[in-house]
């Protein structure tokens, strides 16, 4: 089944939530769990018998719900596939809106236009590439580069006499291909945690790597404002304010945010005991590359997790895994060929309207809904799941590399032997 949470609208249009608590309601955890509560009924009318395993799957805001769901109704599903989800609703639509505000004003000395988002990116990739011992176009491991932003300084000083074009450091402050000071400053911003007063966290940052999807929420050319996927929500679930101004914005609208919680959306209820007692299994991935929800928060809601049920006892291994996706954005895709498809919740329809599963690898080593279902079924835990990438993301093209995803926090590394765009090249190690 699927669900329209009680309402239809454009992304980043909060509109419909003005001064309707009841719709807020709907798309925060309802709609979804009287949806399937009804679907199960027809079902069981229509075959005279209740169905006998019953899967989620979503990714985003579909993959917040599938964790709410867990959190919320956790008979409602055997198995649970959340990918990039968007589980801490007041901290992530605040984010999104200070996330903006670190490149405005447009004509302020701060401000990193769209066109030097390829040249981060590519200096990104020229320091990170080989830091996970494979110079391969695919940063595995972004939270372990060291990266040095200052490379990119324009420097107004003359070349040296003997020096070629083209220089390094750019010797050209006006240069299309470097950054001034105070946008170094703006790039310090982007990279790193949003802390705010007596080191209270509040959200992670963009990892290393995202760059090619920053003009979601970064490219403020255009409507020189943040983006209205946070903007919205604060003036619509959050204030009741449509007139509200961004520039009012502080972290007191985050802790009113948390105060109010609007339509119950926040899925951070990290005691997931009832979901592991009725025997339930929750695979969760996330893209590295991911430009709109920061991975970050997928590793804090994981850490989180384990915290809270280590403590109880209870092993998060037999039940819980947690799958980091390198080179892939928001959900699909990815930057520099990287492998990114294994039948991920909307993945499919990325590569056309009939495609399902994964075409000439459909089990549950490639598959991850399949790998769920031998996990759930079968107590086939899956150790990897082996992404795919088709050439120009067509089915009827060659496949041209898979590499493995490990369970969190082991990652893929190469052995060493064997063609680095082959699976068997690979092996997940612990790096602790």
């Amino acid at each position: 089944m699927s669900t329209d949470t009680g309402h239809i609208s454009s992304t980043g249009d909060g509109s419909w939530a003005l001064n309707d608590p009841q719709s807020q309601a709907d798309w925060g955890y309802r709609a979804m769990h009287g949806s399937v509560s009804l679907a199960k009924e027809l079902t069981k009318s229509y075959y005279g018998k209740s169905i006998s395993y019953s899967y989620y799957s979503g990714c985003s805001t579909g993959g917040r719900q599938g964790l709410k769901e867990v959190q919320m109704f956790p008979e409602d599903f055997d198995g649970v596939l959340a990918g990039a989800p968007a589980w801490w609703t007041t901290h992530l639509q605040t984010w999104t809106v200070k996330v903006g505000l670190y490149n405005l004003p447009n004509n302020g000395a701060n401000h990193i236009p769209a066109s030097l988002f390829p040249v981060i990116s590519a200096e990104v990739f020229r320091q990170c590439d080989a830091q996970d011992g494979l110079a391969d176009g695919i940063i595995s491991d972004p939270y372990g580069c060291d990266f040095y932003p200052e490379t990119l300084l324009c420097d107004q000083s003359p070349p040296p006499a003997n020096a070629t074009a083209p220089y390094s450091p750019p010797y050209d402050a006006n240069s299309s291909a470097c950054l001034t000071g105070p946008q170094i400053d703006t790039l310090y911003h982007i990279y790193n945690d949003w802390v705010e007063t007596n080191q209270t966290f509040v959200f992670p940052h963009l990892a290393l790597g995202s760059e090619a999807q920053w003009s979601v929420l970064l490219d403020t050319s255009v409507t020189n404002s943040p983006n209205s996927l946070g903007t919205s929500w604060v003036a619509n679930f959050l204030l009741s304010d449509p007139n509200w101004n961004y520039n009012n914005f502080s972290y007191s609208t985050v802790q009113l945010a948390d105060q109010i919680n609007p339509g119950m959306a926040n899925a951070d209820d990290f005691d997931l005991t009832p979901f592991y007692k009725r025997g339930g299994k929750l695979l969760h991935y996330h893209g590295l590359s991911d430009g709109l929800i920061a991975t970050g928060s997928s590793i804090y809601f994981y850490k989180q997790v384990l915290k809270t049920m280590i403590a109880k006892g209870m092993n998060l291994d037999d039940w819980y895994r947690f799958f980091l996706v390198p080179g892939m954005q928001h959900c699909a895709n990815s930057v520099n060929d990287a492998p990114w498809y294994f039948a991920g919740a909307n993945q499919p329809f990325e590569l056309g309207s009939s495609v399902y599963s994964v075409p000439g690898f459909s089990d549950p080593k490639h598959d991850i809904l399949l790998a769920l279902m031998a996990w759930t079924e079968e107590d086939r835990a899956p150790d990897s799941i082996i992404a795919t990438k088709f050439a120009n993301d067509s089915v009827e093209a060659p496949v041209i590399r898979q590499r493995p995803l490990c369970p969190f926090p082991t990652q893929a590394r190469y052995v060493g032997l064997g063609n680095e765009d082959d699976a068997e090249s690979w092996e997940c190690r612990a790096l602790y």
